[in-house]
């Protein structure tokens, strides 16, 4: 084996190891902040669904700081802001999750049951069209369909 062919093996295998540092020190740095904001996402879906939109509020505004730009957090603030009858703040949050992800189920959904409680049906299946066309017979497809079925039976 000549030097030329060892050197060659040692740069590989340099690089290699550092590939290996770089790749677990992006890891170690990305994994913690995914991992907090999932745990507060999952904290804050705990006091929605159990109805405690108040309380879910300043948590969900500390993780939009956090992580801006989630459309998950963005309906979820949406969805509270809504219940606790904040119509046109509700409205801006899904409207900015959609902006992000035109397709994004539970925007849609919402949005369209927004638009329910403030009287425009037309808007209301309009996002219904949209979900129909993006996941068919899901459930917030369903859901919202039963929503304005009911908005109509009025």
């Amino acid at each position: 084996m000549s030097i030329f062919t060892v050197r060659i093996a040692a740069l590989a295998v340099a690089m290699t190891l550092l590939g290996s540092i770089n790749a677990f020190s992006v890891d170690t740095d990305e994994t913690p902040a995914s991992a907090t904001t999932a745990d507060g996402l999952n904290s804050a879906r705990t006091l929605v669904d159990a109805q405690k939109y108040d309380e879910a509020l300043p948590a969900l505004q500390k993780l939009d700081q956090e992580s801006p730009n989630n459309p998950d957090i963005l309906n979820l603030i949406g969805f509270s802001l809504r219940k606790t009858g904040k119509m046109t703040e509700a409205l801006d949050y899904y409207n900015r999750a959609l902006a992000i992800n035109p397709h994004h189920r539970g925007a849609n959904e919402y949005l369209g049951e927004l638009y329910l409680e403030t009287k425009q049906p037309e808007k209301a299946k309009e996002r219904l069209a949209i979900l129909q066309q993006d996941c068919g017979d899901c459930d917030e497809f369903e859901d919202l369909q039963k929503q304005i079925n009911q908005y109509a039976a009025q």
